[in-house]
């Protein structure tokens, strides 16, 4: 087993076509929690996440034959695919409001730090769920999953001036969001 870490992706899903569940396996060791977490970051619920990567890998092995080395590597391929996934499902459904009060703060002081950084993620995160899904895509490519412009655009299929250009705009709203909020993003009392 510790041979296949060495094989590309590519040759894995040819592999996958064939029906090698093995092959199938070592995709899904390789990547599950890549996906996983860019499917968290656009939907914001680690329970819908999961099952969205999970019918992702799913229909990858009902269907394997889609793929074309040719045309994309697998981790832009399949990146597209959860992605229009998190999209499609965004736009199902509605976010429901919850009622004010309902996130009440710990007293504990043990706490504070860890309720500091916690405070900081939900910060970021409201501030990239007030973007729109493209730029939200775009921030999270670039900048949390660590793909460089080109790889980026590909995967948005988009010429990369024009993901350049979107990644700017992104960028620019999530500043304006978050300026409001720097003392608390740096740790700091307002």
């Amino acid at each position: 087993m510790e041979a296949n870490f060495h094989i590309a992706d590519e040759e894995l899903m040819s592999r996958v076509t064939s029906g090698d569940q093995k092959a199938y396996g070592l995709l899904v060791h390789r990547h599950g929690l890549k996906f996983r977490a860019l499917a968290y970051r656009m939907l914001g619920d680690m329970t819908l996440a999961e099952d969205i990567v999970q019918d992702a890998f799913l229909k990858l092995w009902t269907k394997a034959e889609a793929f074309d080395a040719k045309k994309a590597k697998f981790t832009t391929w399949f990146y597209r695919i959860v992605a229009n996934r998190c999209v499609d499902e965004k736009r199902k459904k509605k976010p429901v409001a919850l009622p004010e009060g309902f996130d009440a703060p710990d007293g504990r002081t043990a706490a504070d730090e860890e309720l500091s950084v916690q405070d900081r993620n939900r910060l970021l995160m409201k501030a990239l769920n007030e973007l729109s899904d493209r730029q939200r895509l775009s921030v999270t490519l670039s900048y949390l999953d660590g793909m460089s412009n080109l790889e980026a655009a590909e995967v948005m299929e988009l010429n990369i001036k024009a993901y350049e250009s979107l990644l700017l705009r992104s960028r620019a709203k999530l500043k304006s969001l978050l300026s409001d909020q720097r003392g608390e993003l740096l740790g700091v009392a307002s």
